[in-house]
């Protein structure tokens, strides 16, 4: 098995959504993301959905951050990733969540 060792990180653009008590758009991956931060930047909890709101995959408490690294892992996936056009939606009554991410640009 070969090793992706001509990459570099490169920081997207960061997705953003003040919440309105109702499912909002915070943004679309433009990129496969290798690390991804979701932050919770209100008081009050914040579903997070990738399908428009019919299902939740989490719901952050006010203040909580998840920092995700998908290439830590050493199994038979070591290049797994959110894929390119991954949409997120939130539901919180105020405040405003953030989703940070770094993406591999191969050399």
């Amino acid at each position: 098995m070969s090793a992706y060792i001509s990459s570099t990180a490169i920081t997207g653009i960061e997705l953003t959504a003040t919440m309105s008590g109702s499912f909002v758009l915070i943004g679309t991956l433009p990129h496969e993301v290798s690390h991804i931060i979701f932050d919770n930047q209100g008081t009050v909890a914040v579903a997070i959905s990738v399908d428009g709101g019919t299902t939740t995959w989490r719901t952050f408490p006010g203040g909580e951050a998840l920092v995700l690294d998908l290439r830590a892992a050493t199994g038979s996936a070591p290049t797994f990733v959110f894929p390119k056009g991954t949409t997120f939606y939130g539901n919180g009554a105020s405040g405003t969540f953030s989703i940070s991410y770094i993406y591999a640009k191969v050399q």
